[in-house]
Parts: C-alpha cells; sequence; structure tokens
C-alpha cells in the first residue's frame, strides 16, 4: 500500500501536458508544428522538451510542469506562445498557430510616434510603431524585415529596438543594414493582432539644435512630440495641441523628410498623482487655433497617440526583466513522442 500511495504521489509530481496545435488561419489542426515546453525561472528559460505535433494537430510532452512554464509552437516559419501559470490545467491545451505571408498587405501601420528629449548636449529620439493586422495570416519577411527605419549618420547605427507581438511583452531585436544609406530593418513577424515596434538612440546635438530624418516606412500619419519645455520649428511641422496630462506638445509630420529645430531641454515624465483634478483631466485635447473641433481627424490620431504615449510611459517605469523570446535561444533536447 504505502509503495502504491509513493508511486501514485511522484506519478501526480511528473505530470504530463497535452493538448492540440489549431490553426486560426484555416480553422483546423495543425500537424507538424514544432511544441517546446519551457520552464521559466530566475535564471532565465530553460528548454525542457520539443515535439512535433501529430495527426490532428495533438501533442503530449511528459515533464515536470511545477512552477510556471511557456509553451511554444513554431509553424510557417513563426513561433506562438501560450503561457501556463502555476494552477492552471495542463491538460487539453489549445495552442494557436497561424499561416505566414510575406506580403506586408495585412500588416497596415496605424500610429507612428517620434519624441524627442534634449538635454542641452544630446538628444534622445524615441520612435514607437504600432502595426494593426486584421487578417489571418502572420506577415513575416525575414530577408527583407518587417520594418523599415532611418538613423541618421550621427547615431552611427546605435539603435535600440524593443518588439511587442500581440499579448506578448517586449523583445529586443537587432536593426540589420540594408543596401540604402542610412536605412535598416527588422526582422520580426507581424501577427494577427496589434504589434508595436519601440525605438531608442540618442545623438549629439548639432548647432543650432537641428535634428534631421526621414520617414521611409509606408503607411499611417506621424506625429513628433516634445516634452514641457522643449519647442520645435520646422515648415512641415504643424502644431497640433498638447497631451493634457503631461503638457507635451504634439505636432503632425507634413513630409517624409524633415529637419527640425530643437530648443530647450525636457523628457517625458508622467504626472503626479493628484496634480490634477477630475475636471482639468477630462477635457482632452487643450485648444490651440486653429479649434481642433474643426478638424476630426488630427484629433482622432493625437487620441490614438495620446495612449501611445502613456504606453511609453508605463514601460519606462515597469521594463520586464525577461520576456519570453519569439525563437528559442536554444535548440531544446528531443523527447519521445506518443
Amino acid at each position: 500500500m504505502k509503495g502504491f500511495l509513493a508511486f501514485m504521489m511522484a506519478a501526480c509530481a511528473f505530470g504530463a501536458v497535452d493538448g492540440t496545435v489549431m490553426n486560426q488561419s484555416t480553422g483546423k489542426p495543425q500537424p507538424g508544428a514544432t511544441v517546446t515546453l519551457y520552464k521559466l525561472g530566475q535564471s532565465g528559460m530553460e528548454s525542457l522538451e520539443s515535439v512535433k505535433a501529430e495527426a490532428a494537430g495533438k501533442f503530449t510532452i511528459n515533464q515536470n510542469i511545477a512552477g510556471p512554464h511557456l509553451i511554444q509552437a513554431a509553424w510557417d516559419g513563426v513561433t506562438y506562445n501560450h503561457m501556463l501559470p502555476p494552477g492552471q490545467p495542463t491538460n487539453g491545451v489549445t495552442v494557436e498557430v497561424f499561416n505566414s505571408t510575406r506580403s506586408a498587405g495585412v500588416a497596415q501601420l496605424t500610429t507612428h510616434m517620434i519624441l524627442l528629449e534634449p538635454d542641452g548636449t544630446n538628444l534622445s529620439v524615441n520612435e514607437s510603431l504600432i502595426f494593426k493586422n486584421e487578417g489571418t495570416t502572420s506577415y513575416n519577411n525575414p530577408e527583407g524585415g518587417t520594418l523599415r527605419l532611418f538613423l541618421p549618420e550621427a547615431a552611427r547605427g546605435k539603435v535600440r529596438v524593443n518588439c511587442t507581438a500581440p499579448k506578448g511583452m517586449p523583445i529586443e531585436r537587432a536593426a540589420e543594414k540594408t543596401s540604402v544609406e542610412g536605412v535598416y530593418k527588422v526582422d520580426f513577424p507581424i501577427k494577427p493582432g496589434e504589434t508595436r515596434f519601440d525605438l531608442t538612440y540618442t545623438l549629439p546635438l548639432a548647432d543650432g539644435g537641428s535634428f534631421s530624418g526621414k520617414v521611409v516606412q509606408a503607411g499611417g500619419v506621424t506625429r513628433v512630440v516634445a516634452p514641457q519645455g522643449v519647442t520645435l520649428e520646422s515648415p512641415v511641422l504643424e502644431l497640433l495641441g498638447q497631451e493634457p496630462n503631461t503638457q507635451a506638445s504634439v505636432y503632425e509630420l507634413k513630409n517624409k523628410s524633415y529637419a527640425i529645430v530643437v530648443k530647450g531641454a525636457g523628457a517625458l515624465r508622467a504626472p503626479e498623482a493628484g496634480g490634477q483634478d477630475e475636471e482639468e483631466t477630462g477635457q482632452g485635447i487643450q485648444k490651440v487655433k486653429p479649434f481642433l473641433y474643426d478638424r476630426f481627424y488630427p484629433v482622432l490620431g493625437l487620441a490614438l497617440l495620446i495612449m501611445a504615449l502613456g504606453f511609453l510611459l508605463l514601460y519606462r517605469k515597469a521594463a520586464p526583466e525577461a520576456a519570453a523570446p519569439e525563437a528559442a535561444p536554444a535548440p531544446p533536447r528531443k523527447g519521445k513522442r506518443k
């Protein structure tokens, strides 16, 4: 009897993960997808076992699943994550995947924000681009990149790029040179849903505070943001208004190529709690001439940008120490298939 109880306790401790890989592009189970189980801990991610989904998309992984784990399914060149928090069922798990396409038509750029923060010596540039994929396929183009960006020569190719997939965590990706001078590409799949790219680089302030650049990513309207204490001057900029919480000035960029004179110094900061009452913060966009109420579409774009500013402030306040990668960091150990 004691031996039987010990056996049952050991079996419960070992456990198993099983489920089905579902292709949301076809609406059918996906055999042949590679399914990997990762253990999440303070030291990072440890791959435990990798199997192939069999007929009807079924998979089984026999591993100890105490603590947080991650299931990652790879299909058609793209990986998809499914979290397994402690205490959640590990049987009958459904992992969603999609077919891929090299056509950028499924992914539309909806928001492009350029935040300029001078400190008197250097200029910190933060760009945020949000893509919306309303289709049922993932846009994936490893050779050409799914994002194109321009870096001024003074940046010397040094840029930090964080990519956030739908329902994912920020993941750092490299910006690679292209054959076009100053243009770089980022290889990161744009899955159905909303994908965000955040770029950060620093430039020495040129004489007169001039900052020049180009918008090379097609689609969307570009907004340029200056924190309180900073003014921007350029014939290709139109002032739209101020974001009410941070008092940041928001401009619309009227040309793909631009030269902007940056004056003053300042950085975007979250407002202190209790600094404004509800009536003040509830007014939305402050008026500037011409009145924004007569210009519906710029107001709509500014509202979207205000949300992007809020995301940037939140990301700065609590950037995650570790994130689930879109591709396995190390080859997983092969397990037995059932």
